[in-house]
């Protein structure tokens, strides 16, 4: 089953409305919010880091950065450092390189999303490929997906 099919399955199952939009092939968040003309901050964008040596999932608004002192804090880790796709690949089996949703629930990872995207009504994120998103309710994302929510970026 593909990302996206899961994820639609998912929403479906749990009675989240939810829309599929199709866009221009392109690799990072901030061109995939230029192409659909939505805000990036709207725009969820997954940073996978190793804490500890485990592998976990940051969520974040596209045009933001992370600030790896909040990041240590949050994760209560002391070695934190940026997972290489070839460490994160073999976890997302049903997604192309750099297009995971931010649903770690499903992959087994934990997941800790930003504060600042906790005020958005919707968000964004890849639907696995770097040609399609899908869009959420804030609320959804947070009830299906149970991320811990943190102050891990300097916006």
């Amino acid at each position: 089953m593909t990302c996206r099919k899961r994820l639609e399955k998912l929403f479906r199952e749990e009675g989240v409305k939810f829309s599929v939009s199709k866009h221009a092939e392109v690799y990072s968040a901030q061109r995939v919010a230029g192409a659909l003309h939505i805000p990036g901050e709207q725009l969820a964008k997954v940073v996978m880091v190793k804490a500890n040596g485990e592998m976990t999932m940051l969520v974040l608004p596209a045009p933001y950065r992370l600030d790896f002192k909040k990041v240590k804090k949050a994760l209560k880790r002391k070695d934190v450092q940026l997972a290489t796709e070839e460490e994160f690949a073999t976890h997302f089996p049903d997604c192309e390189v750099g297009a995971m949703p931010p649903f770690g629930k499903l992959y087994n990872l934990d997941v800790y999303v930003d504060r600042a995207l906790t005020t958005q009504p919707q968000i964004a994120f890849p639907a696995g490929s770097h040609r399609e998103i899908m869009r959420v309710a804030y609320a959804d994302f947070e009830r299906l997906g149970e991320p811990v929510v943190a102050d891990l970026s300097s916006g």
